[in-house]
């Protein structure tokens, strides 16, 4: 008898014990992936504007802006600084691929395009690639950006 009851406590103590266990954060729902891929949108349009207060906004007080080749930017106010620093901006586009997280934590992987005119040059650059960015979720129900890193898909030139 005692051998045919040990499976079932062990089924019993098991079923107590994912019962009580607390539920995790909850996933995405449509209205945070929507706003989001708002927040991708708002950041295209203000670079297309130049309007690089308007594009810092959309950053977290400690935000993290990884851009290629330099040095991590750190803060809205030095983010705004280094995109009004950055070579005329004549065409962006932001692709969202894919936009999940839990909680108040999310990210949005996607590609980009963009267009630039370098100081003394009589074309534009031409350049993509891919960028993840990481929002997280205000006390309002709003997202901001946390961490945003930006990578090219174009060989840097060649020396001679």
């Amino acid at each position: 008898m005692h051998t045919r009851l040990a499976p079932r406590l062990a089924v019993a103590a098991l079923l107590l014990t994912v019962g009580c266990t607390p539920a995790g954060p909850a996933s995405l729902n449509e209205a945070d992936r929507t706003a989001l891929r708002a927040i991708d949108q708002q950041f295209a349009d203000a670079v297309l504007a130049k309007n690089w207060a308007a594009a810092a906004a959309l950053y977290t007080p400690e935000a993290s802006f990884m851009p290629p080749n330099g040095p991590l930017v750190t803060g809205p106010a030095a983010i705004q600084a280094w995109m009004a620093a950055f070579p005329p901006v004549t065409t962006f586009t932001l692709e969202p691929q894919q936009t999940d997280g839990v909680g108040d934590l999310a990210y949005i992987r996607g590609v980009y395009t963009m267009s630039f005119t370098l100081p003394g040059a009589t074309a534009p650059t031409e350049d993509h690639g891919k960028y993840i960015v990481i929002g997280r979720k205000q006390a309002d129900g709003s997202w901001l950006i946390a961490e945003d890193i930006f990578n090219s898909d174009v060989p840097l030139p060649q020396s001679n």
